[in-house]
């Protein structure tokens, strides 16, 4: 089976903070992701506090189905880290999140995501996860450089 985690890095000629503030500013992630055309804070959470929660629109695999998926943001540490589960305020299925670290004149980027070892999870990844994996590294890697792109213009 492969493994519940995948991650892909990128050079951006951009400073952490400059970085930091586009991974970790939800409403422009539809920008950026193949997936993930939209997304809007909730429940009176305005900006990537640990706690925040946030809902992203999800097209999936960039056809459908189309759902909102809830999010709740678990690090946030600016220059450095942000990371955020999805699913319900009692059940995670996966968390996503970027790590930045300073680099030359610019920041290395990492786009993550680890599921969640439960047994539905678990069976769903033994069906379909050569394929699901696949779609997620694309789609991070082609988010990674859309995102370098923008900051890159700057």
């Amino acid at each position: 089976m492969r493994p519940l985690t995948d991650e892909v890095t990128a050079q951006i000629e951009a400073p952490p903070e400059q970085v930091w503030a586009l991974v970790s500013d939800v409403t422009r992630i539809g920008e950026f992701s193949p997936e993930t055309v939209a997304g809007r804070w909730t429940g009176g959470s305005t900006g990537p506090e640990v706690g925040a929660t946030f809902a992203g629109k999800v097209v999936r695999n960039g056809v459908g189905p189309t759902y909102w998926a809830r999010c709740r943001v678990t690090r946030s540490e600016p220059s450095r880290r942000f990371e955020f589960a999805v699913g319900t305020t009692s059940r995670t299925v996966n968390t996503w999140g970027y790590r930045l670290q300073p680099f030359g004149t610019g920041t290395q980027v990492t786009e993550y995501y680890r599921l969640e070892p439960t047994w539905p999870v678990r069976l769903y990844w033994a069906l379909l996860g050569r394929l699901r994996s696949r779609t997620n590294r694309r789609g991070m890697a082609t988010t990674l450089e859309r995102m370098r792109q923008v900051l890159e213009e700057r």
